[in-house]
């Protein structure tokens, strides 16, 4: 089986030295690339910059932006059984970036954004007898709905609930969500332990029986 699968953030740049980014450290992604690697998988591994070594046996595609991302994806996709979509994606980048440093005028600076490509939505639309997992980072009391709401819109077969703790941490706590509400599985520990059990469970429920009907 091939994976596609992305990780760490993205940049959208104000100017040539400025952006707008997320405090994600790539590593869920990257114990994930293990886990399926070390089941004997192959791993196409579309990342952003992160502070990690790249896991040893994957395919790293490395990118910057949303876009690079989003164009990675398109690429490597059809190629794939599936893909999981663990990257904290930018939303929105800046409508023009600015040549060079943008100086201080002693004034207020006012930045017009516009939404990024949504590259979980185009893989979920484009998925034909392939799975898609998501990730849905999600605080508050209504994080599951918004997750949900995520999964279906985006046409995933499964998204992944975790908490914003779990930004920068070894330790994570997810659970795993499908289009009928139902909770499939609750997973806390390490995110090495989380990353192999919920391979296991992907391979097992989603790689051998295929994509939910969407």
């Amino acid at each position: 089986m091939r994976v596609l699968l992305t990780a760490g953030p993205t940049r959208e740049y104000l100017d040539d030295v400025r952006y707008l980014s997320n405090a994600s450290s790539g590593q869920m992604g990257y114990a994930l690339a293990a886990a399926i690697r070390d089941a004997g998988h192959d791993v196409i591994l579309v990342s952003g910059p992160v502070a990690l070594a790249p896991p040893a046996n994957c395919e790293i595609v490395p990118v910057e932006t949303t876009r690079e991302m989003y164009e990675a994806c398109l690429q490597e996709f059809p190629r794939c059984d599936g893909v999981i979509a663990v990257a904290a994606v930018c939303d929105y980048r800046p409508v023009q970036r600015s040549a060079g440093k943008l100086a201080k005028t002693g004034g207020v600076l006012r930045l017009e954004l516009e939404e990024t490509e949504d590259i979980l939505a185009t893989l979920g639309a484009a998925k034909g007898h392939r799975w898609v997992v998501g990730f849905a980072l999600e605080p508050g009391v209504e994080a599951r709905e918004k997750a949900l709401r995520k999964l279906r819109e985006k046409g995933c077969d499964a998204i992944v609930l975790n908490h914003p703790s779990a930004i920068g941490s070894s330790q994570n706590s997810v659970a795993v969500l499908l289009p009928d509400a139902s909770t499939a599985l609750e997973l806390a520990g390490t995110k090495t332990e989380i990353s192999q059990a919920l391979w296991d469970w992907i391979a097992s429920e989603l790689a051998a029986s295929g994509p939910n009907p969407s």
